[in-house]
């Protein structure tokens, strides 16, 4: 199995691994490119969203700056806006249904770390270094006609219903059903959207 693989499997995995830090990179530079164009400039904007992206629908709308770690994770369904400052880490998949909002400064994990820093790290090197850190990842799912408020944090391996409010700087540990408002640190349901 590569690292890939195990990384989109939900397995612990080398972030060094040559193969991932390629698409990393890769990455980097095209969302690096993205941010630095001109606001006007749907033309070269889709052009990169499209080589980014693993895939989109229609009327897809990223205000820069924007952040990624590998991009090619993140699925966008018809009728999508991302507010500036947003930052998916995409490890494992950020799928994105219909008709999402998402406001500025909100965070998107797949990412996390064992809790034991041997896990973690391995062993420590004679120099006191040590190889990349290990990571596992759980998949991100958001439903559609989703309004996600400013500054959100969601966390890997959340579910996120079919028209649902996640209100402003919410932390979504668990899933939200659909058709509720959702809102607070950790985020919860206080009512229905209906």
């Amino acid at each position: 199995m590569t690292e890939r693989e195990k990384m989109l499997a939900g397995e612990l995995y080398d972030c060094g691994d040559g193969e991932l830090l390629a698409r990393w990179h890769k990455a980097k530079n095209l969302i690096r490119i993205y941010n630095q164009l001109d606001s006007e400039d749907s033309e070269e904007k889709n052009k990169i969203l499209n080589e980014l992206l693993g895939g989109r629908g229609t009327n897809l709308w990223i205000t820069a700056p924007f952040f990624v770690d590998y991009g090619n994770n993140i699925y966008f369904g018809d009728n999508c806006e991302v507010n500036m400052n947003c930052t998916f880490l995409d490890d494992n998949k950020i799928i994105i249904g219909d008709n999402a909002l998402i406001a500025p400064n909100v965070q998107i994990y797949t990412a996390f770390h064992p809790v034991s820093a041997r896990e973690r790290f391995g062993d420590i090197k004679e120099d006191g270094s040590f190889s990349f850190c290990k990571t596992r990842t759980a998949p991100v799912v958001i439903g559609d006609n989703v309004w996600i408020g400013g500054g959100a944090i969601i966390l890997p391996g959340v579910t996120i219903g079919g028209n649902v409010v996640i209100g402003a700087g919410s932390v979504v540990t668990k899933d939200i059903p659909s058709d509720k408002i959702a809102c607070g640190n950790p985020c919860r349901v206080i009512r229905d959207n209906l």
